[in-house]
This record gives structure tokens, sequence and C-alpha cells, in this order.
């Protein structure tokens, strides 16, 4: 049943200050639904408090409050305003920190429930929430202190993945793989997460993830898209690299994404977006998180769908149905969309540029073609990464990765690049029949690694992480690339999207198209 339009008003809660963790799409959301409650003849009112954001336009809303997202400064706004409801689901994380609180005090929510929502972000609740919908996840549990993380890691065995309940972009989240080193993240974890607990989980080594997103009524939920990452399992989903539609999934493994999406959602009651993390192990399907709102992924997804997701949602919090809103029907293009993110390594010169369960992006780029290799491609080159069309290649991986780089290491000398590497992984290529030039470490000699890179002689780097704390050289290593604009690729399945990437760019022809030339193909179907 839709609400009474006549003079009725919608507070709009922002995602406030932009930092590392936080990206803008979740600005690109709250803006939509603006225009969404405009349409529909309501008033609407945005709390945010960030200046660089289209949000806090001036003529964005009907209403701006350039305040804190606090429970305090909020409730004092509904009370002078008094709005119909309010939305907290574009926000991201910061306003879902005060959506029970805000129901609490007798404020009305819209969208889905406050409670559906702790359900979801309550590590503990959420487990409980599974098991009663029999559906898989990592086996793991909720501790309180360092001693409890050491007996449910023990139990369920190393590697292990801290995950605290209502953080930000990943924040005190880690993958641990020895005691001593999970003692020390359990205390920050708790630190951030506080009575809510923290969940220690089984981490799935060389798992595929997946995004979902979907919008629902409440009765019915139509998926929006499904994002295969480039990047294995453990690297946050704001970092990663991601294709819609799904690049190497089988169909029987969708379904099950399609199926186990469409149940959480309508079991937990959504009315607006929702977003579920999956990972794909040995052809099961587990769930690694449910979010009840806006995902960061919902402006690509929607650009690459040609539907504004964001608004639609708005306009189901006010009370429209999706048959209502004409959106049935999953949209699934006849084209590639790659995500890839942008990094602000360049401006933080002592930070190590691997990335891991804690967000380091700070924007996100988008490229499309009709093949995988090709979209790709141009987003590694929006993104800044110059992919090489000849030159030499540096690679030096950790032990474990060995084996897997030599299918790349061969495709690209067979590309006739020349591959140089460091010593244990050129011991390890020569060994195997490879023509490689060994570079000795920093501190054994000259011309090292640096040598080659001061004096442009090094067009890529492939370099996986060999610890929690890298060696002095490596790290070196990595900073240099950085700051020369030297493509760096720290991931082996990043490597083989830019192995595939290079020799599509050396065989194939770049082109452009706009956005609504993609969306004409199935629009006219």
């Amino acid at each position: 049943m839709k609400e009474n339009s006549c003079n009725k008003k919608v507070v709009i809660l922002g995602g406030g200050p932009n930092r590392i963790g936080q990206g803008i799409e979740f600005d690109y959301c709250c803006v939509h639904a603006s225009f969404a409650l405009k349409e529909e003849g309501y008033k609407s009112i945005m709390v945010n408090c960030n200046p660089e954001t289209v949000s806090t336009d001036y003529d964005t809303s009907d209403k701006l409050y350039f305040e804190p997202l606090t429970i305090e400064d909020v409730l004092n706004i509904m009370e002078k305003e008094n709005p119909l409801g309010v939305i907290v689901q574009f926000g991201g994380q910061t306003p879902l920190t005060i959506a029970m609180p805000l129901k609490m005090a007798g404020i009305k929510v819209l969208g889905t429930d406050p409670d559906a929502i702790d359900m979801a972000e309550d590590r503990d609740r959420f487990r409980l929430f599974l098991e009663k919908l029999n559906l898989k996840q990592a086996p793991g549990d909720i501790v309180f202190n360092p001693q409890q993380a050491v007996q449910t890691a023990a139990k369920i065995g190393y590697p292990v993945l801290v995950r605290p309940s209502y953080v930000l972009g990943g924040r005190a989240m880690e993958i641990v793989y020895d005691e001593n080193s999970l003692y020390e993240f359990v205390k920050e974890a708790i630190e951030e997460s506080g009575e809510k607990g923290v969940l220690i989980d089984k981490f799935l080594e060389d798992a595929i993830e997946v995004d979902t997103d979907a919008i629902c009524d409440g009765k019915t939920c139509v998926i929006g898209g499904i994002l295969e990452h480039v990047e294995e399992a453990g690297i946050h989903s704001g970092d990663s690299a991601m294709i819609m539609p799904p690049y190497s999934l089988g169909v029987d493994i969708i379904e099950k994404i399609r199926a186990q999406t469409k149940r959480i959602a309508i079991e937990l009651g959504v009315r607006g977006l929702m977003n579920i993390q999956f990972a794909v192990k040995d052809e099961d399907v587990y769930i690694l998180e449910v979010n009840p709102r806006a995902s960061r992924t919902i402006p690509f997804v929607s650009k690459g769908i040609g539907v504004p997701l964001a608004k639609l949602a708005t306009k189901i919090m006010i009370g429209f149905t999706l048959e209502e809103l004409g959106f049935t029907k999953e949209i699934i293009p006849e084209y590639f969309c790659a995500k890839e993110s942008v990094f602000p390594f360049n401006r933080f010169p002592g930070v190590d540029c691997i990335l891991g369960p804690e967000m380091k992006s700070t924007g996100e780029v988008m490229g499309i073609d009709k093949s995988f290799e090709m979209a790709y491609a141009k987003s590694q080159i929006a993104a800044g990464q110059k992919l090489p069309l000849d030159g030499k290649i540096f690679i030096s991986v950790r032990d474990r990765d060995k084996p897997a780089v030599v299918d790349i290491a061969r495709e690209l000398q067979q590309m006739g690049f020349t591959l140089l590497a460091s010593t244990g992984t050129g011991k390890y290529l020569s060994d195997r029949g490879f023509n490689v030039t060994v570079i000795p470490k920093i501190s054994e000699g000259r011309p090292n690694i640096i040598d080659y890179i001061k004096n442009n002689e090094v067009s890529l780097i492939i370099n996986t992480p060999s610890g929690k704390k890298p060696r002095k050289d490596i790290l070196s290593t990595r900073h240099f690339a950085v700051e020369h604009g030297i493509p760096l690729v720290t991931t082996i399945p990043g490597a083989r999207a830019t192995t595939s990437a290079i020799k599509k760019l050396k065989t194939g022809k770049l082109s452009v198209s706009s956005l609504q030339i993609y969306h004409s193909q199935f629009k006219k179907k």
C-alpha cells in the first residue's frame, strides 16, 4: 500500500565523511533516493556531513542537514521535521549502526526492518539464521576474548578469518595463519566490535568469491546482477576486480546462487536492496555475508543493466511493488562488465599495496566489451594500469604460487616478453625450461630490480605476498613500482586475467561504445 504523498517528508541518511573503506558509491544511491522521492511527490531531507558529495549539493534535496550521523543528531532532526520515516539503506555501514536505536526511539525506518538488518550484521545471529535455512557457511564460532579465539581456531584449523560485527570497510578483518598472530588480531577486532563479539571462521583458501545484488519488495525478489571476483576469496569486495555476468562459473553454481539469494531475501523480509557475498569451492556454495542494504556495487550493476536500482528500491520503501515498477525479470547482459578498483597507494608511500580483507580502495572504474578479456583490459587502462604489449616482466611469487605461475610465465614468453625473476622464482622457472634472467635481491648486489625500475626497463611486475610482514626488498619493489607507474599485480588470479587481457590487446582491436548503445541491445528484445 502506497503512502499518501501529500506534504509527506522522508529523511535520507548519507554515508558521512568519505574515507578509505567508505566509497562514494553510497552517495550515488542517496542522490537517486532523493530523485525517486521527488518523482513521487515526496519532500526529501538529506542528512550528511561531507562537502565533497553530490548529496550535499544545495539543489539535490528539498532540505539538507549538514550534521554528523550520530543517533543524537538524527533524533533531533526527526523531532524538528516529523517525517513519514527515515531511509538507512543507502549510506553504507554508517547509518546501519543507528537503525536499531532509531526504531527503539519510535522512528519509522522505511524498507527492511532494523531487526533483519541486525540479524545480518550480528555475526552470531547471522550464523543461527543460516543454520535455520540449512545453508552452507564456513565452520566457526563467536568469541569475546583471545583465549576463546585460540580454542576455536584449534578446533576448526588454520587459516581462519577474523571478522568483527558492524564495521566499516572490513575494518579489523584479517586472515590469520598461526596462534601468535591470532592473539594480536583478535584483541584489535574486539576493540572494534565491542560487546557484539568477533566471528572466527575457517578461511576458504583458493575459493572463488561472488557478489550478488538483488532488489525485493517483501514478496518478490529480482536479481540485479551476479558478479564474479577476479581475485580469490579473502580480498575485500570493495578492492576486488569483478566481472558481470560471471565468466568461469558453471550454470548449476549460478542457479544455486540465484535460488539462495531469493530465499534469503524473502526470509529476511527485505524491502529494498540486498547484497550477498558467496564463496564457491569444489562445487559447494558458501555464504560469507548478507547485507540488507545498498552495496557499493549498486552503481556498477545499475549502469551495467541500464536499470536505476537505487531509485526502484526507494519507491519500494514508500509502498510500490516490483510489478508496479515494471522490473520483474533479471537482466543478463550479452556483454561483460568489468569493475576495477582504484587505490591511493601513490599518496601513501609507507603503505604496502597488498590487498586483503580490509578495504583500501578509494574509487572504481568500469570496462565493457563483448569479451571478458577486453572488458578487463579496458578496466585496467581506466584504473591507470597501462598494460604493456612488449618489454620485460618481473616475476616474484611465494612458494605456494610457484606451480600456478608456470602457465602464466609460459604464455607471457610466447607473446614475446622477456622474463626477469627473483632468485627463488627464477630457479623454479629455469628448472622447467624457461629462459629467465635471475635478478639478485637488493641486499645481494646490482643491477637489482630497483635499478631496472629506475632505468624504465620493467613493463609489468607480478609479485604475490610471502607473509604479513614482507621482506624489506620486496616491500621496496612494490613501493618503487607504484611510484614509477609500473603495473603491479599481487594475486595469481589477477595475473591470469592480466595475461589474458594483454593477449587480447595484442591480437584484437580496442573499440569504444556508449552505455546507451550497449543497453539498446537487450532493450530491443
